[in-house]
């Protein structure tokens, strides 16, 4: 096998599995190390109880926190990454996202791109990724973005209903944008089934629009493509210069692999890419590498997260929930009195017992955690998910111990706006839900926000930017200080703004790609 690659990219998630894709058809040797292996097609992976409660596809690494004290991330390490695990809600982030923001509690930075620059790649992106949606019914959009190439996905009755109730309200709920192989037009033939078994599950038919589907899979017959699993990058080495990175390193059996390449990217997810940058400390970056910022690893987000669960008397006539999104107080709240950014409101996924016993019993007190575990109570919950954006802290960091483990130490910040949303969504249900549950009550407090474990949108670390001393990589997300290095997973992210952001990672990393063919002629 040949060791030498034009291309070398450093996992294969929604930025380095696109990536590839990108680049495959230049017939330049591209070489995908993942650490993860390809996830077994098998009954567990519709299993509640497997995945949720006896965590059987997520990573058994241990992190540190601030202080110290391990946990257990949810993260997994597969071919594809964490986007066979994901929800599909796939959005594109607003034209103010791109900008500089004041929040009630301080600054969103600008990106050095605008919406301009990315519309391009987020059109071809929702096509690629098959994003069911409706334009011109979200609040914050732009105008002018085309329409989606695949229909919005029919809400369930129960879904409807609060739809209505919302927009008695004079609120203006849309379709939130789904990423699915879904034709509901011909239901024999469509690939999705609008199960239950979609967010936070791997799919057994493989009709969730993920990375392993659409941009790994397709490419393992070509033959300037190699993947290699079960290569964990222990670090990237660099000339004696420090200008050129010359090799990925791995431990494979308790020896050492060396892969060299012309164009190293690392797309390892932003905590972990952070931490290999760290690790691949030299001569010439004595603080890991290039990281003569001090930013590596500096600015970790991943939103502002409350689950808001209600119970209704009657069953709430709902099999496939996340279809249903708010953006009415993106920007602000439209009723006055606090001129800041709030958030977004989705419908979170199905969920029964066994999912609800996995999602919440390190997240709530056990005292509370008995009642709910029955599906006859699933069957009548609503779940929703309040997402508003943290913003990007110095002190919130990935470092790494004497022993190379890694750290994480965040402190929850700008709040003020999450909390208000949370209030107001709790309020708009009064006359919808005959009751909240507990759980709901707890959720307006801050010891009840999305742990750090939930670091399924993490961002940030590794931002890029114009200002060389501000920020690691440039606009193109090549590093400032090496000139072969690029990062394109969500750590180049300056702000997480208050949507998912798979869909960002893959319009970006096609950009980055068409950079890159640039590049290779």
């Amino acid at each position: 096998m040949a060791r030498r690659y034009d291309v070398i990219i450093i996992g294969s998630g929604a930025g380095g599995a696109t990536l590839a894709q990108r680049l495959a058809p230049s017939g330049k040797s591209i070489l995908i190390l993942e650490r993860g292996e390809h996830l077994v097609r098998e009954a567990e992976n519709w299993d509640a109880k497997a995945v949720f409660v006896d965590h059987r596809y997520r990573t058994r690494e241990q992190w540190l926190d601030s202080e110290d004290r391990p946990f257990t991330p949810n993260t997994h390490y597969w071919v594809g990454g964490n986007t066979t695990f994901y929800g599909a809600a796939l959005m594109r982030l607003r034209e103010s996202d791109f900008q500089e923001v004041r929040h009630a509690g301080g600054l969103s930075l600008a990106w050095p791109i605008s919406l301009t620059d990315m519309a391009p790649y987020y059109a071809e992106a929702e096509t690629l990724w098959q994003v069911h949606g409706e334009r011109g019914v979200d609040p914050t959009e732009s105008g002018g973005e085309p329409p989606y190439a695949y229909p919005p996905i029919h809400h369930d009755p129960g879904v409807a209903r609060l739809r209505d109730h919302w927009e008695a309200q004079g609120w203006r709920p849309f379709h939130l944008p789904v990423g699915v192989k879904l034709d509901e037009a011909n239901p024999v033939t469509s690939a999705c089934i609008k199960c239950h078994t979609c967010g936070g599950f791997p799919c057994l038919l493989k009709a969730k629009s993920d990375a392993r589907t659409l941009a790994i899979e397709p490419l393992l017959d070509l033959p300037n493509v190699t993947l290699l699993t079960g290569r964990k990058v222990e670090r990237i080495e660099t000339d004696p210069s420090g200008r050129t990175a010359t090799a990925a390193v791995c431990q494979v059996a308790g020896e050492e692999e060396r892969w060299e390449g012309d164009i190293i990217v690392a797309a390892a997810g932003a905590v972990n890419t952070a931490a290999l940058l760290l690790r691949s400390h030299a001569a010439a970056h004595p603080n890991g590498l290039a990281n003569g910022s001090d930013q590596v690893g500096r600015n970790y987000m991943f939103h502002t997260l409350t689950a808001l669960v209600s119970i209704t008397a009657a069953p709430a006539d709902i099999r496939f929930p996340k279809t249903l999104a708010v953006n009415d107080f993106y920007h602000r709240d439209p009723r006055g009195g606090f001129d800041f950014p709030m958030g977004h409101i989705q419908m979170l996924e199905y969920m029964n017992g066994q999912t609800l016993e996995g999602q919440v019993a390190d997240w709530l007190p056990p005292s509370l955690v008995p009642d709910v575990f029955t599906n006859a109570l699933a069957e009548r919950l609503l779940s929703m998910m309040v997402i508003s954006e943290d913003l990007p802290l110095p002190g919130n960091r990935v470092t790494l111990t004497p022993t190379g483990q890694i750290r994480l130490s965040y402190q929850h910040n700008n709040l003020d706006g999450h909390e208000r949303l949370v209030k107001t969504l709790r309020a708009s249900l009064d006359g919808f839900a005959d009751h909240h549950h507990p759980i709901s009550q707890r959720h307006v407090q801050l010891d009840s926000l999305l742990p750090l474990y939930g670091t399924a949108h993490q961002c940030g670390v590794v931002r890029f930017g114009s200002d060389p001393t501000s920020s690691v990589l440039d606009p193109w997300c090549k590093a400032h200080e090496v000139d072969n290095l690029y990062v394109v997973d969500t750590s180049f992210f300056p702000s997480s703004a208050a949507v998912n952001p798979t869909l960002t990672t893959v319009a970006n990393a096609m950009r980055v790609g068409d950079h890159l063919l640039e590049r290779l002629r």
